[in-house]
């Protein structure tokens, strides 16, 4: 069995609250495009967050459409299965699950439900000629006994022993979250033997850095085989800031057979802009030195992302930023600016007059998480028990999830009552 393994897609991504990404993403589905052309694989997995939010615009949407299509014209025996990440609308992605298997395309919003039906198997199982699919979406918490009913139910048919891949959209023990905003002290992380066993690839989304599990030291190697089974994150389609200084990769990914061999060949993805931390080493220790820094890179370079690395003691002025975007202004949107200042020569948190925590605009409009300001504000508050409120957000996080699952359960079980009595009369 041959798979392309991608995820991580952020398709309508504007980074840096400024710049779309159209162009690089198109740029991504040329090659994916050609590897697809040129290795005939059984199947393409994109395993969780195809969009950068969970409503996307009509732009991205059409930009969807339009490349996997494109993909499904150029090689039509080949599966595409699609799964649900956590920046994705599960729902949205699952009303049109129907449609798209008329181009040989599997989706996966929404994942199993808490109140389990007769034959719910069947909707997260695909079957290949070459092998099985089990096709989870992101979910919150462990699911043990479900993902180990799945896989029973491939091995209780598999009897030609032909490979079975998992995939996933979660953070799992051992990860390497480089480039990522969060600490791995304060990542939730789950234990391998929650997703069961009976798999022999487990392709994961979610981190961004290309990585097999138990195997970092392999993780730049172009081409490496294992015994089954394997996990491995492919890592994202695009860099997704400065802070993701390495390599980024599709994974193809060949299975002999059940409990056999993986062999994974990393294919390099040629970024359209690349990233950029200026200057290369050290740091800037005027607002003249930067804007004269800033220059010379636009003129070097004429395209890529940069992220201006400053010493702490630097005072910069107010209009700054504006500076910055002044000097560019002859480049149009070809380089393009994070000002999220890197600070440099001091550990200490920036603090006011009284002591208190200061913040870049910046920095404040990149956090997603409510944690992330908790955290950061944590000393201001004498008694706050940060693992209290950590779970407490994460258990209300649950509780939303449990709620809509039952309310689409509750609903789908109306719908059908009201269909069986219509049929009777």
């Amino acid at each position: 069995m041959r798979i392309l393994h991608t995820a991580d897609l952020h398709l309508g991504q504007v980074i840096y609250q400024n710049y779309e990404r159209r162009d690089e993403h198109r740029h991504f589905f040329n090659q994916l495009a050609r590897w697809c052309r040129t290795y005939q694989p059984d199947a393409l997995l994109v395993s969780g967050d195809v969009f950068d939010i969970q409503q996307p615009s009509a732009t991205s949407k059409e930009a969807f459409a339009n490349q996997f299509m494109e993909l499904h014209r150029q090689c039509p025996s080949m599966a595409m299965v699609i799964t649900a990440g956590n920046h994705d609308s599960a729902s949205r992605l699952q009303t049109e699950r129907e449609v798209w298997q008329l181009a040989n395309t599997h989706i996966i919003g929404t994942g199993p439900s808490i109140v389990a039906q007769e034959g719910w198997e069947e909707k997260f199982i695909i079957r290949l000629k070459a092998g099985y699919v089990v096709a989870l979406p992101h979910m919150i918490g462990a699911r043990r006994e479900q993902l180990q009913a799945l896989l029973n139910k491939v091995a209780q048919e598999n009897d030609e022993g032909k490979p079975v891949v998992m995939m996933g959209h979660t953070a799992v023990a051992g990860l390497d979250a480089t480039g990522h905003d969060f600490e791995i002290g304060k990542l939730k992380t789950q234990a391998l033997s929650e997703f069961g066993e009976g798999y022999d690839y487990l392709a994961l989304g979610h981190i961004h850095k290309p990585q097999t599990i138990g195997h970092q030291e392999d993780c730049m190697k172009e081409e490496v085989s294992y015994p089954a089974p394997v996990v491995r994150y492919s890592g994202s389609a695009l860099h997704v800031s400065c802070d993701e200084a390495y390599p980024h990769t599709v994974s193809l990914v060949d299975i002999d057979k059940h409990q056999g061999t993986v062999t994974v060949k990393q294919l390099r993805i040629d970024e359209l802009r690349h990233f950029h931390v200026l200057p290369h080493e050290g740091a800037y220790h005027s607002a003249e030195e930067a804007i004269a820094g800033v220059a010379q890179f636009a003129k070097d370079h004429a395209t890529g992302y940069f992220r201006l690395r400053v010493d702490y003691a630097v005072a910069l002025p107010s209009n700054f930023n504006q500076m910055v975007y002044d000097e560019l202004l002859a480049y149009g949107d070809e380089i393009r600016y994070n000002p999220k200042i890197i600070w440099e020569g001091q550990a200490e948190e920036r603090t006011d007059a009284m002591g208190k925590p200061t913040f870049e605009v910046a920095e404040l409009q990149e956090m997603q998480n409510p944690m992330d300001f908790i955290e950061k504000t944590k000393d201001q508050y004498e008694h706050l028990d940060l693992d209290m409120v950590r779970k407490a957000f994460e258990e209300v996080e649950a509780e939303i999830v449990r709620m809509n699952e039952e309310e689409q359960a509750t609903k789908k079980a109306k719908a059908e009552r009201k269909d069986k009595n219509t049929s009777i009369a």
